[in-house]
């Protein structure tokens, strides 16, 4: 038989029999379960299960009816207390009973609950107005300049101007001019419910971890202006590898198998301190709390996700009355072993001290009286050093068209990159706060917004690192700018700049690349 007739014959036979198999495998395929919902061991620990009544002892009887265990109906220990002031009772403030931020004393949680769940249609939509009427929520995504895992990055500016006015107009304003027509495009960005306030996280975090949902209000900024979820890991330790985060969100579940074999046992225990809930102020088990359900707290990588962020927010803890506190989002923890300050208004100086007292700050808003009514956990040295240094390995992404000392290398860059770094050594005067090769300053700056607004002015806020800047909307501390082109117009106004259009947008692209 000839050569070409064996090929035929094969050809014949195995082709066919190929065809069956693989359609044998897509059969196969689509007899395979949907995939299951990601594990969650926090969220599995605190749930039961529920198991059919079978015994004696499960069911209710009348010794279980629940006005039995009324505080009202308690029989007090003496009737000499009916002689007394107030027949022995606490009538007003109950410290172990009383719910932080109810608008009446003694509210029990499902009064809160009701009225908090009821309101929360309102709230959302008030915010929602709030935002549709300062920016334009349609994003447009560049087509070419992405996050390090390939989110499209939105484009701005996106802040609507007053009717009538452009940026040039508003430029060449006095300050004194765009405060009095109240005309300033970035005023302070509120939290939804600044009475409660609290940390509020976004939707596709929630999707992967229903216990961060609260019942009483939602995040508020699109998704498109806010980082990737999961974000990438960079580590300092072995930048070889680039992103070690195989496009998994790290968790209790998965972090000794995505970590055991790139750091060593003290940062991997760090690591899984991180990740270890802590009760927080609206994540509890108290009556005071904003979950559904009894929770374990949260654990700093809820916040920080995989050592960066989804622009989660709360309020800033360091500042009273309530009405004066203002909206503080989540920042990134990339780079953290080069930064010598920490924390926007509290200036502290190490890495421990930060991990130290978070928890009595941002997690229980500076409160410790309350937090141990929640249920505060006392961290000692050995447990926040070893934090410490895992939060000392999270790098920030690569910066190929940057040389060692943080300018850009002129054989990579483009010619509106280059004219970017120009503005931003020169007319911009970014460099003044921002220097390289960190594009930071460790120093603590007051912009003196009350020269344009009719808010009273944050005071001096910490400089924070412009590296990888392009994965970390929103921008300023309270997420008021959406977009890098909505950064550079804010400080064209704020710094009195006069830059052009040209200008702004080479100064967009130099910051992309940083």
């Amino acid at each position: 038989m000839s050569k070409k007739r064996i090929t035929a014959t094969l050809a014949a036979v195995l082709v066919p029999a190929a065809v069956m198999v693989a359609s044998q495998g897509w059969t196969e395929q689509q007899k395979q379960p949907p995939p299951k919902a990601p594990h969650d061991a926090v969220q599995d620990f605190q749930t039961p299960r529920q198991v059919p009544i079978t015994r004696p002892e499960q069911h209710k009887t009348n010794e279980d009816r629940p006005e039995k265990f009324d505080p009202n109906n308690v029989q007090p220990s003496s009737t000499a207390f009916a002689n007394q002031p107030d027949q022995g009772k606490i009538l007003g403030f109950d410290f172990y009973r009383d719910p932080l931020n109810a608008k009446h004393p003694m509210m029990t949680f499902e009064e809160v609950y009701k009225q908090d769940t009821a309101q929360r249609p309102q709230v959302n939509a008030q915010q929602r107005k709030l935002l549709e009427m300062r920016y334009i929520l349609s994003p447009k995504l560049s087509p070419d300049a992405k996050m390090s895992r390939g989110k499209p990055i939105a484009v701005g500016p996106t802040a609507r101007l007053p009717q009538g006015s452009d940026w040039n107009q508003l430029a060449n304003m006095t300050p004194e001019d765009i405060r009095s027509g109240n005309l300033f495009p970035y005023p302070p960005l509120p939290h939804p419910k600044q009475s409660t306030g609290g940390q509020v996280f976004p939707q596709i975090q929630i999707d992967m971890f229903p216990r961060l949902q609260r019942y009483d209000v939602d995040f508020d900024i699109p998704d498109a202006f806010l980082p990737e979820f999961p974000p990438a890991i960079f580590l300092q330790s072995r930048p070889e590898l680039g992103d070690v985060s195989r496009g998994e969100v790290v968790s209790i579940n998965n972090f000794e198998r995505l970590f055991k074999d790139l750091i060593t046992p003290v940062q991997l225990d760090g690591l899984r301190m991180l990740l270890t809930p802590i009760p927080q102020e609206e994540f509890n088990s108290t009556d005071d709390r904003k979950s559904a359900q009894p929770s374990l707290g949260v654990a700093c990588l809820d916040c920080h996700v995989n050592g960066h962020t989804t622009g989660q927010f709360h309020l800033s803890p360091d500042i009273r009355p309530q009405e004066r506190r203002f909206r503080l989002d989540t920042t990134s923890l990339r780079g953290l072993y080069n930064q010598q300050v920490h924390a926007s208004k509290r200036s502290l100086r190490s890495v421990e001290d930060f991990t130290e007292f978070e928890q009595r700050t941002a997690y229980f808003n500076g409160d410790q009286v309350h937090a141990f009514k929640k249920g505060a956990i006392i961290l000692d040295r050995v447990r926040v050093s070893h934090m410490a240094q895992m939060q000392n390995m999270f790098d920030v992404p690569p910066a190929p068209k940057l040389d060692p000392v943080g300018f850009l290398i002129p054989e990579k860059a483009t010619q509106a990159e280059m004219a970017g770094q120009k503005v931003f050594f020169g007319k911009g005067r970014c460099s003044s706060c921002h220097q390289p090769p960190w594009y930071m300053d460790q120093q603590l700056h007051d912009l003196k917004m009350e020269r344009f607004t009719r808010e009273p002015g944050d005071g001096p806020i910490k400089t924070f690192t412009l590296r990888g800047i392009k994965e970390s909307p929103p921008y300023m501390h309270d997420g008021r700018c959406f977009t890098l082109e909505d950064t550079v117009e804010f400080f064209n106004l704020v710094l009195s700049l006069k830059l052009t259009q040209e200008e702004k947008n080479n100064l967009v692209a130099f910051l992309r690349v940083l």
